[in-house]
């Protein structure tokens, strides 16, 4: 038997909702992130970022990769080494 959690259909839209509780604030993170890394909305919003901005945002994501992810996991799962 799999013990493993099926993952919930992922959200629409207008079913993006922060602040109800932990498992819909994860729920909405992810299907948020997922939109804004959507290409298309990449490629508009990025050329119109200054260059402050994407080093911030740089910096603020390394920093939670690097406090929330071990070496390993980093590699695996976000370089796909």
């Amino acid at each position: 038997m799999n013990s493993q959690k099926t993952p919930p259909a992922p959200l629409k839209a207008q079913d993006i909702c922060f602040g109800l509780n932990r498992e819909t604030d994860e729920r909405s993170l992810t299907a948020f992130l997922q939109r804004f890394a959507e290409p298309t909305f990449l490629q508009t919003l990025i050329p119109r970022l200054e260059e402050e901005e994407i080093t911030s945002l740089l910096d603020f994501l390394s920093r939670l990769m690097h406090k929330h992810c071990s070496e390993k996991e980093y590699h695996r799962l976000f370089l796909k080494d």
